[in-house]
């Protein structure tokens, strides 16, 4: 029997408790949440999304390999809107981040385009 669906779905929830948690603090300290949890963010999502899709990934067929191929190219446009947004953002001065939150944000963006938009496909197709 496969348990990856339920492993899936507890990472998930422990993922979203930790951000929880993370969010919490930076909250009482009065201060904007560590760049870290931006990622653990994504993995809680990049968790459940997983949950949601093992049944079908397990298969090897055309149906997923069409979902993953529209999925990834989805991904690449998003990817591109991203870039052009936070490059207008950091040219006009409306967003004031250092390098590494910006890639840190960038990076869990991209993760949650991924499986987000594995889901939507899949609920299409």
């Amino acid at each position: 029997m496969d348990y990856y669906r339920k492993i899936f779905f507890v990472f998930g929830v422990l993922f979203l408790c930790l951000i929880a948690f993370i969010l919490f603090a930076s909250m009482m300290a009065g201060s904007a949440p560590p760049s870290g949890s931006y990622i653990l963010l994504s993995m809680a999502v990049m968790s459940f999304c997983l949950s949601y899709l093992y049944p079908q990934f397990k298969q090897k067929d055309e149906r997923m390999r069409m979902i993953r191929q529209k999925g990834m190219f989805a991904t690449f446009i998003a990817l591109f809107a991203y870039c052009i947004l936070l490059n207008f953002g950091l040219q006009t001065g409306i967003l004031q981040v250092s390098a590494a939150d910006l890639i840190q944000i960038l990076t869990a963006m991209i993760i949650s385009t991924v499986f987000i938009s594995f889901v939507v496909y899949s609920k299409i197709y």
